[in-house]
């Protein structure tokens, strides 16, 4: 049976909604064991609101921090992407073989540039050439601006 309601996986793919969140994420993956203030330094926000972004993360379990001393440190922890990966790659599974179908299907078929002709409709038909001598012209638009009331 398929489990579709997975709080972890919600709470992962909420956490990565963010850019910012994102971001984070990325310094961490270039230097693991950042402290706080190394994370937020090149962020043109309040070292609170970064707070709360690695507050989102911690509690997706995208970052564990750990307290030495005053100093605060983070670092990933890979097995909540784990489990969005697996879920991602299951889904690309999926839609890849959908669309290996739907190639197989449309290079198979000869398709051709010209519409399909009813077998009934091999005669043509006559336009009417009582309309292509009228007389009567397209009535002109009054000029822009407001109208006078009658």
């Amino acid at each position: 049976m398929v489990k579709y309601q997975d709080a972890t996986l919600d709470r992962t793919f909420a956490a990565l909604s963010d850019p910012t969140r994102r971001a984070l994420l990325a310094r961490l993956g270039e230097k693991d064991g950042l402290s706080v203030s190394e994370l937020a330094a090149p962020f043109a926000i309040s070292l609170p609101a970064i707070m709360k972004h690695l507050d989102v993360l911690t509690d997706a379990g995208l970052i564990v921090r750990e307290k030495t001393g005053r100093t605060v440190s983070c670092r990933l922890s890979a097995h909540p992407m784990e489990r969005a990966m697996n879920w991602l790659n299951r889904y690309a599974q999926f839609w890849s073989e959908r669309f290996d179908r739907l190639a197989d299907f449309v290079e198979d078929k000869p398709w051709s540039t010209q519409p399909p002709v009813p077998p009934n409709a091999q005669a043509k038909v006559q336009a009417s050439r009582s309309r292509g001598a009228s007389a009567r012209g397209r009535k002109k638009s009054s000029p822009p601006g407001r109208r006078p009331r009658s």
